[in-house]
């Protein structure tokens, strides 16, 4: 990784993307430190410390401490990534847009632009409800018309003018602006996390025990980042040969081609969906200061991620058995609507293509299918390991940190795609210098 950036220093162009990608990472952390204006920091702070859930927290590492801060990015990206996933659903839902989709270009950048306006839609939601939910129990200094007003627009505005730096970016960056945004959010956390384990595990206790603390520690979190590379670069490759035919005079086709499969096949969205589908009624309760009562107290308790694991309160741990079954159910229906055995079937058939030992169309969609289920399967149980993990430690030792699970596969996923980006970039520039030779 290392000789690779030192490589791409090499070339000016991409040295320059890095540069411009750098600064604006720059600017979005000195943006997360900008307060909205009239707001008691302190306040927030307080409310923050006195939630027992884990949601916020878990929203609070996605924005990279924006939202503990209360600055005026303390929405970050979030609105898009929700966008973004609403029109990808939308886009299997509606003709329109699967149309619109299938357009090429021109066509994603209506989605795209439709993207933008429902991410604006969604920011401006998120932030009246924040700025009228909190701002009347003390957030706001003066709880007035104009500083809601202004709570509202600073907030809006925090969230639109991340998206535009995630597709400047995208632009004239290396790698995905949005998912580079949300990495160096989850980065900035790690290091106050690490000192976090250190002085609990580590620092204080005797030489031995230390010793054998920070190895532990320091090889579960090189064990994690070693399994979830396996699982993001897991590919099976399902042979496709493709039968000669005769164009005027020649014979074309007759190559070897194949369909890769991702072991990973949905990414971390069945965690996201299912994490968030857990944390909705904790987070609705919480802004109604509700705690629960009888079955009710039990089942809140159930569904906070806090609460699994631990030996004392072991009838809690129902709440992660609920989490692993929606995690590899959200990884088949995810998967279900963004990939389709039948449709590649037909398009194979078309093109003269087959699997061999398999005969084209419906066959080769059944086949197809029969593979994927296995490979759903095996990338969540995958996704299931690397989620829990954290949960155990958590509810076992009390070791509570922001960058696992979810966020380690968002950080590991990026890095190797921003990286491969680079390589291949200079891969291309290699060959306009071997033809200009």
């Amino acid at each position: 990784m290392l000789t690779t950036l030192k490589n791409a220093f090499k070339i000016k162009e991409l040295r320059n993307k890095i540069l411009f990608t750098f600064a604006m990472l720059v600017v979005i952390r000195l943006g997360s430190q900008l307060p909205v204006p009239g707001v008691d920091r302190h306040y927030f702070s307080n409310w923050f410390a006195q939630q027992t859930g884990d949601a916020f927290s878990f929203f609070d590492a996605f924005t990279g401490g924006s939202f503990l801060n209360m600055s005026i990015l303390a929405l970050n990206i979030t609105p898009y990534i929700t966008s973004s996933i609403i029109m990808q659903l939308l886009t299997i839902a509606i003709p329109k847009l699967e149309e619109m989709q299938k357009e090429g270009e021109d066509g994603r950048k209506k989605i795209a632009s439709i993207t933008r306006y429902v991410t604006v839609g969604l920011a401006l939601i998120e932030s009246t409800a924040m700025a009228i939910a909190f701002g009347g129990n003390g957030l706001l200094e003066d709880y007035n018309a104009l500083n809601v007003i202004t709570v509202i627009a600073a907030l809006t505005a925090g969230s639109a003018f991340l998206m535009w730096v995630g597709e400047r970016i995208t632009e004239n960056g290396v790698g995905n602006g949005i998912s580079i945004v949300l990495v160096i959010n989850i980065i900035s956390r790690i290091p106050q996390d690490i000192a976090q384990l250190f002085e609990q595990f580590v620092f204080g206790k005797a030489i031995a025990v230390a010793v054998v603390a920070a190895v532990v520690i320091l090889a579960i979190i090189v064990g994690m980042v070693i399994l979830v590379i396996i699982l993001n670069d897991g590919v099976r490759k399902i042979p496709v040969q493709y039968a000669k035919k005769m164009q005027g005079r020649r014979m074309v086709g007759g190559q070897t081609s194949s369909i890769p499969l991702k072991v990973n096949t949905a990414g971390v969205i069945p965690i996201i969906f299912a994490s968030s589908l857990m944390q909705l009624p904790i987070v609705i309760c919480s802004f109604f200061n509700y705690s629960g009562t009888g079955v009710w107290a039990h089942i809140l308790r159930g569904l906070n991620s806090s609460n699994w694991c631990n030996p004392k309160e072991p009838v809690y741990s129902i709440g992660l058995v609920v989490y692993i079954v929606l995690v590899i159910f959200f990884a088949y229906f995810y998967t279900s609507i963004t990939f389709n055995p039948l449709e590649i079937a037909e398009n194979m058939k078309k093109q003269g293509g087959f699997i061999p030992g398999i005969r084209p169309g419906k066959p080769t969609s059944e086949y197809l299918t029969k593979i994927l289920n296995y490979i759903i399967f095996i990338g969540a149980v995958g996704l299931t390991v690397v989620c829990v993990i954290p949960y155990v430690f958590n509810g076992v030792f009390n070791a509570s940190v922001s960058f696992g699970g979810t966020s380690l596969i968002i950080i590991v996923s990026v890095v190797l795609e921003t990286m491969k980006q680079i390589e291949s970039q200079m891969l291309v520039r290699n060959y306009k210098g071997f033809l200009n030779d």
